[in-house]
């Protein structure tokens, strides 16, 4: 009985765990937010990029803290360099005129 208990209680944690990191690994960033990405943009497809001046407005507009999340976002796709990496005109931009405050 207690195998089979123990067992049990194995399988409930394991699943419990896996579910967990499932679901923290959803792949949302700051750079998926459409509420903070929207100033860095000409258009509401967010395809086209607005000028460095403007970029740079946009950027200092930030909280610190989301600044640092899109920072960390962006040396996170650099490092993990792949067709999914949908940001890579943005961060780009960020390396070039928002890392500087």
């Amino acid at each position: 009985m207690n195998i089979k208990m123990i067992c049990f209680s194995a399988m409930a944690l394991s699943i419990a765990a896996g579910s967990a990191l499932a679901a923290g690994d959803a792949g949302t960033s700051a750079l998926d937010d459409p509420a903070k990405m929207q100033p860095f943009y000409t258009d509401s497809s967010m395809k086209t990029m607005v000028g460095n001046d403007d970029f740079v407005k946009a950027w200092k507009a930030l909280s610190p803290d989301d600044q640092a999340a899109m920072m960390t976002a962006c040396e996170d796709e650099a490092k993990d360099a792949n067709a999914a990496n949908a940001h890579p005109e943005f961060c780009s931009s960020v390396k070039q005129n928002g890392g500087s405050k």
